[in-house]
């Protein structure tokens, strides 16, 4: 029988939360995409590094009501209700 430990051990996790995070900031990309928003170079790789998933989940919410990609970022963004 195999050993299926990996799949339950911390760096398994690890992995998924990478993969996570990874998807959510292509997602993130792809609503502004969608919206016809430029999005600077710059932007795009804080977007692209950026490994906090909860983080990168607000800038998703925000994604898809700002204006421009910089408001993604702000306080003065529209609030994730």
């Amino acid at each position: 029988m195999a050993d299926l430990s990996f799949y339950v051990s911390p760096l398994s996790e690890e992995i998924r939360e990478e993969g996570r995070a990874e998807a959510r900031a292509e997602n993130i990309l792809i609503v502004l995409g969608a919206r016809r928003i430029d999005v600077a170079h710059a932007i795009r790789e804080k977007i692209t590094t950026c490994r906090d998933p909860e983080l990168l989940r607000g800038w998703l919410l925000r994604s898809a009501v700002v204006a421009t990609a910089e408001e993604i970022f702000g306080e003065d963004a529209p609030s994730e209700q």
